[in-house]
């Protein structure tokens, strides 16, 4: 036993590794992950708070407990069998396949990541592109929701922005879990969607057991009460007006909230921009008849050195007004009372609240009227803009430079021209004149509405 043993030096490294990860893995890691985890949870209950809705513990659970509540789940169970046998494949294979699925779905949410980070990103670069302006049509309701009930914000989906914006503006509300889609599956942004609480959905599935997994996801989460946020329409608009929901997403959460359980609110979040930062990406996809598009990254990554060039050399111009405001909730519980068929009258009832909600912004009302009066003398125009987002609340008075520098920006881009002291069509930027004005929002101030609803249906067909 004492003898001395000789060893080469390559196997004496090779055992001291093994011993170290030994040492970690069995002392240290436990150690450490239990230090940390109650620093996080000490956080957490001080950030909750501060919050209006705090965070739930189904959303700070480890990814790996919820994927594993997500697989053995009865009725994802009963989907790897009807899968297996429609298939011809053994349940095991099934199961595999159904695991790789909640893996793909399953986020893994940071409160450091989300609130220390993404907030203060999401601010910055809120306030660094738009002049920001959040508004609501009944900030009572809101406050007034109960406390237990699953909020769930439905938005229409002008700009990737859209994400950035309203985290940034709902950071005091809650951490919001959103469904992204393919286009975010993409290392290393995935890692940090994922970061942010945000579940990835294949939107063109065509297979039941995936949608069983997701569907099964959404229900665990609604049940838990985790704040939701959903865009109806599945992707961007191609044409600036809004486009017809779909149903599945919602169908998930309605399926998930229990008759006997907390009720879920529906929150209608509308939102308009002066300027959307794909709008060029947008209308020529439009022109494919695709709802999807693809922006190159060399093309993303030059538009970006463009704007910090700008800001280096004192160029720089934010893009306008960013409208957002909520609309009035809608109790599913009371909902499900006065409504049969519940899924597709939320759904349109909920489009129809967005609608009704979308904030006036000084571009979109100047092309729709340049769009169906023509030329018009700018002062004429800047007056009758002037009034509509006063009007709308969107504009105060000491905010009226905001029209003429959307005027303004729409000349540098050839949109409109500025001839003699009037303003008109330019002939040149056509596709885009149209996309702004069927963003407009029309209502009772507006002069000639039927004629803004036959551009707001060209621009949708």
């Amino acid at each position: 036993m004492t003898q001395t043993v000789e060893l080469p030096l390559w196997l004496f490294l090779l055992i001291l590794v093994f011993a170290a990860v030994t040492l970690a893995s069995h002392f240290l890691f436990p150690s450490v992950r239990w230090f940390f985890r109650r620093r996080l949870e000490r956080a957490v209950k001080r950030l909750n708070t501060r919050l209006q809705r705090p965070i739930q513990p189904f959303k700070l659970a480890r990814r790996h407990d919820m994927i594993q509540r997500l697989i053995y789940d009865p009725q994802v169970g009963q989907a790897v069998q009807q899968h297996a046998r429609e298939e011809g494949i053994p349940e095991a294979v099934a199961f595999e396949q159904a695991q790789r699925y909640a893996r793909e779905i399953v986020p893994s949410f940071s409160a450091v990541a989300y609130f220390s980070i993404a907030i203060r990103l999401a601010r910055i670069l809120s306030n660094a592109f738009y002049d920001v302006r959040l508004s609501y049509q009944d900030e009572d309701a809101l406050k007034d929701i109960d406390p237990n009930a699953t909020v769930v914000f439905v938005m229409n989906h002008r700009s990737n922005m859209d994400y950035v914006l309203v985290t940034y503006l709902a950071a005091q509300q809650s951490a919001l879990s959103y469904a992204v889609g393919e286009w975010a599956r993409v290392w290393p942004l995935s890692r940090l969607i994922r970061a942010m609480g945000a579940y990835f959905i294949r939107r063109k599935s065509g297979s039941e057991l995936y949608r069983q997994v997701l569907a099964c996801y959404v229900r665990h989460a609604t049940d838990a009460g985790v704040t939701q946020a959903m865009f109806p329409e599945g992707g961007l608009s191609l044409t600036g007006a809004m486009a017809r929901p779909k149903l599945g997403l919602l169908k998930y959460i309605i399926d998930g909230a229990r008759v006997d359980g907390a009720d879920v609110v529906f929150v209608p979040v509308a939102l308009n921009y002066d300027r959307v930062l794909e709008d060029t990406i947008l209308t020529k996809a439009a022109l494919g008849n695709q709802r999807q598009f693809r922006a190159r990254i060399g093309v993303i990554t030059g538009w970006i050195l463009k704007q910090i060039g700008r800001r280096l050399t004192g160029r720089y111009q934010r893009f306008g007004f960013a409208g957002v405001r909520y609309g009035h909730p809608i109790s599913l519980k009371e909902f499900r009372t006065a409504h049969d068929d519940v899924m597709t009258d939320l759904a349109r009832e909920l489009m129809q609240r967005i609608k009704e909600a979308i904030p006036q912004a000084p571009v979109p009302a100047a092309c729709w009227l340049v769009r169906t009066k023509g030329e018009m003398p700018e002062d004429e125009l800047k007056s009758l803009i002037t009034g509509f987002l006063q009007r709308d609340g969107t504009l105060g008075d000491q905010d009226e430079s905001a029209v003429s520098a959307a005027l303004d920006q729409l000349v540098e881009r050839r949109i409109l021209k500025r001839e003699g002291g009037k303003i008109s069509q330019s002939g040149q930027r056509v596709d885009l004149l149209d996309y702004y004005a069927a963003s407009a929002p029309i209502g009772d101030g507006w002069p000639d509405a039927a004629a803004a609803k036959e551009v707001s249906a060209g621009a949708g067909s």
